[in-house]
């Protein structure tokens, strides 16, 4: 599968050079807390949710590492694979930036009331195939995972915010 990616769609430099940038873009979730610091010091009435946005792809971020380092699968390691960007760490499942990216995107989604999800996603998780450095089943894993930590966040904050219109309300 990656070889088919590779030699299709990675074969064009263009691709390749997007799928590095957003490779740096989501290194750590970092691109995912700038837009959320810019949307915290913008949207004065929504800095929570902002912040949340944040909060949600650096913890589904933090979550794949532990993952990774109890399941310890390695990088794609074929001489017919060829990596286009370099990796903090040789371990693939789940992929980080797939987490993050799903996180942030369900997060950003429901902010913003788009379907960021559909657009965020597909293009993320197929770069890491582009650039040789995930499998389709790590791309998959994680951006189930992320989805699944933005879904855990939003759960929480119904209900404290339940909570706190409780309290309110005595």
């Amino acid at each position: 599968m990656i070889n088919a990616v590779q030699g299709t769609i990675g074969a064009n430099p263009a691709v390749v050079s997007a799928a590095r940038a957003m490779s740096h873009f989501g290194e750590h979730a970092l691109g995912w807390v700038g837009i959320a610091a810019a949307g915290w010091l913008v949207d004065k009435p929504r800095r929570r949710q902002w912040a949340g946005v944040a909060v949600g792809a650096v913890g589904a971020h933090a979550a794949s590492i532990v993952i990774k380092r109890v399941v310890r699968r390695p990088r794609p390691n074929d001489p017919s694979v060829q990596v286009n960007v370099s990796t903090p760490s040789k371990l693939s499942f789940p992929s980080s930036h797939a987490t993050s990216t799903a996180a942030a995107a369900v997060l950003l989604g429901r902010l913003t009331g788009l379907p960021l999800p559909a657009v965020l996603v597909p293009p993320m998780v197929l770069s890491r195939v582009v650039l040789g450095v995930h499998y389709p089943s790590d791309v998959l894993a994680g951006s189930a995972l992320g989805a699944a930590s933005a879904a855990a966040l939003l759960g929480t904050e119904k209900r404290l915010a339940s909570r706190r219109a409780r309290k309110h309300d005595h």
